[in-house]
């Protein structure tokens, strides 16, 4: 049986008492971590591991500017470092144009920055959906990111872009959307008057409400009667509420 990296040798190494010796488990194990994982510079290796600290120490991801300012360097430097996390599986951009949307991939959660494997387990197969952070169901709080992970193969078609989020406040309780709950969102641009939205106000505030245009503004109506509306003459919509889960 051939030992690893022999495949390119130009001679059988029975036929030749040259090559007829097994490379050394030394030489095996510098190369199986280069073949399943990508290889990172000194200061690629640091900012993931910084990432890695960030989220178990915040439960939310740093911003680049945070990044930035704990290696003393400026932002571009750090973005060029961050795109080739990006290009290498390591962080994935959970949502455009959010500070904290950068999150660590499967990938970065089950490895060693050294190319070892690192503490977590692999994620099992099935659909698993980010829950990127918590949406006030009362007044607009700041958009954070906060990721977890739910598989939810039988509730969502595949192909699907789905996330989810973790309700905070009761303005939505008579659609029976309850503090705690999770609701599935389908990534939208648009809706139609009506439909449950995740809205990003000016100022990156997020808030669910039921989105209705009205002739100079924007209505966003809460369902709970002891709430009253928001009024907006611009609005964002990052998604449309599938479904919503509870846990008891």
């Amino acid at each position: 049986m051939h030992g690893p990296g022999r495949e390119h040798s130009p001679e059988c190494p029975d036929r030749s008492p040259r090559h007829d010796r097994p490379p050394s488990s030394t030489a095996q194990k510098h190369r199986e971590p280069s073949s399943r994982h990508p290889a990172l510079t000194k200061r690629q290796r640091q900012i993931l591991d910084f990432y890695q600290e960030y989220v178990g120490r915040e439960g939310i991801s740093p911003t680049l500017e945070e990044v930035a300012q704990h290696f003393d360097v400026n932002k571009v430097t750090i973005f060029g470092h961050v795109a080739e996390l990006e290009r290498k599986g390591l962080l994935a951009r959970a949502a455009k144009n959010v500070s904290r949307g950068l999150q660590l991939t499967a990938l970065a959660q089950g490895r060693g920055t050294d190319g070892t494997s690192g503490s977590h387990p692999a994620a099992a197969p099935g659909l698993v959906i980010p829950i990127l952070g918590r949406i006030a169901a009362g007044a607009p709080i700041e958009a954070l990111e906060d990721r977890e992970e739910l598989e939810l193969s039988d509730l969502v078609p595949p192909g699907s872009d789905v996330y989810a989020l973790r309700v905070r406040g009761s303005s939505m309780i008579d659609d029976g959307i309850r503090d705690g709950d999770i609701v599935l969102v389908e990534r939208r641009e648009t809706a139609r008057d009506g439909e449950m939205v995740v809205a990003i106000l000016p100022g990156e505030e997020a808030t669910l409400k039921r989105i209705y245009r009205e002739r100079d503004r924007i209505r966003l109506q809460p369902s709970n009667a002891a709430m009253e509306p928001i009024y907006t003459p611009t609005v964002e919509v990052r998604g449309v509420v599938l479904g919503v889960i509870r846990r008891f």
